[in-house]
């Protein structure tokens, strides 16, 4: 009786299936011969001294070479560029030999005159019953597309390197130029005020930014000294530009004016009207003068918005000179300012500084430095004159770190404190 196909089976669908069956199983019906030939890898046996005796036709057609040129012909170190037959001589073949077995190792075929062909060898030594060696067996993989991979990998890293150094350079040359535009805001050097000493630091937070602090003491030619220090709202170029045009005005300004009030009512007056129709810009700042005198020092300023001045007394006492009420700089058309005066006897420091230092965040738990802590920290401090207090103060700033991420100016005035009298032996 004949069978018939299942329920569930078409018979068409079960003839195609056996059809694909059997073509796929012809594919399969490879010869070892043919399977060793044609290989999508390269293959050789060498003697032991490296002489090729067998060799598969997908290698020679990579090295464009006849059986006949090769096999008993040349020695596996022939195929392979200079360098790869120095590296086979020093490396490849004693470590075959040491090892019985090498893997994955790249090396360069020579292909045609002049062109290589990057490949992955990995050789094996093939030993007889009683471990003696007899042959070499070698398979090579062609290794172009991984080659190219890897150059381009190493292009982009060196060209990645490349830029980065060039914008390390950039950055090194930008910082050169800010930090020399930086200097240009400020005095080079204070100048020698008989009767009194001063001292002057800037903290720059960032090399890559501008600050906008600034400070100046200037003589007005009749015995009285001007100074002021401030801080303009922001940092980069435009906060540069306010400082140079604040700078100039108070400098102009106190020479026409012996009243701080107007002084920086004439200044609150430049920056509203230059700066009304675009991006407000303002600042705060103390702007005073200074007559110096015998044994003392009389000093009056005002202040726009600006922190309190801190006197160190002689006697080791510290204390706020407070000017509450004065408006910022520039941000209205008249704006208040409040006035402050003081007399500087020998051994006292008037310090004035931006708010940079008081509103730093050191320590582990980012605490505000604050007003109290620059107080306790200069009653802290001998009373020995400004370059002193000002040497303790930038000590203080390197120590907070990362805390102190604002710039920060620092001016010091006083008058010296006696030197002290060398006591005379009496004579007998």
């Amino acid at each position: 009786m004949m069978g018939s196909a299942g329920p569930d089976q078409d018979p068409e669908t079960e003839s195609e299936a056996g059809a694909t069956d059997a073509t796929f199983t012809s594919l399969l019906e490879d010869s070892a011969e043919e399977l060793y030939e044609q290989a999508p890898c390269g293959y050789l046996s060498t003697l032991m001294d490296g002489t090729i005796a067998k060799i598969n036709t997908t290698l020679l057609d990579w090295l464009g070479l006849s059986r006949s040129q090769v096999v008993h012909r040349m020695r596996f170190a022939d195929l392979l560029t200079v360098g790869g037959k120095l590296y086979h001589e020093t490396h490849f073949a004693p470590m075959l030999q040491m090892k019985g077995e090498v893997s994955g190792i790249a090396l360069d075929l020579r292909i045609a005159p002049k062109k290589r062909m990057p490949v992955l060898v990995t050789s094996k030594v093939k030993t007889s019953d009683d471990g003696e060696p007899l042959l070499i067996r070698t398979t090579v993989f062609d290794a172009r597309e991984r080659r190219a991979y890897e150059t381009e990998l190493l292009r982009g890293r060196r060209a990645a390197e490349e830029a980065h150094r060039q914008a390390e350079a950039d950055r090194k040359r930008l910082q050169e130029a800010l930090a020399v535009l930086q200097q240009s805001l400020l005095p080079a050097a204070l100048p020698e005020v008989p009767g009194l000493e001063a001292a002057s630091y800037y903290h720059t937070a960032s090399p890559d930014l501008l600050g906008g602090d600034f400070y100046d003491l200037f003589p007005l030619g009749d015995g009285r000294w001007a100074f002021f220090l401030g801080d303009v709202c922001g940092k980069g170029p435009r906060a540069a530009a306010v400082t140079s045009l604040t700078r100039y005005t108070l400098r102009a300004a106190a020479l026409h004016d012996p009243d701080p009030v107007t002084v920086l009512s004439t200044l609150n007056t430049v920056l509203h009207e230059q700066y009304t129709s675009g991006e407000p810009r303002y600042c705060t700042a103390i702007f005073g003068f200074l007559h110096p005198a015998a044994d003392k020092a009389h000093v009056h300023w005002a202040s726009g918005g600006h922190p309190s001045a801190l006197v160190q007394h002689a006697d080791g006492a510290a204390g706020y000179l407070p000017t509450p009420g004065g408006m910022l700089v520039g941000i209205l058309p008249n704006a208040p300012f409040v006035t402050a005066s003081t007399q500087l006897l020998p051994g006292d420091t008037l310090l004035l500084y931006t708010d940079g230092l008081t509103e730093a965040r050191p320590g582990p738990k980012r605490e505000l430095y604050g007003e109290d802590a620059l107080r306790a920290f200069t009653a802290a401090q001998p009373p020995v004159g400004p370059k002193a207090l000002i040497s303790a103060l930038t000590g203080l700033l390197a120590g907070f770190g990362e805390g102190l991420d604002d710039d920060t100016a620092l001016l010091a005035l006083g008058v010296p404190a006696p030197l002290p009298t060398p006591a005379n032996d009496d004579l007998t």
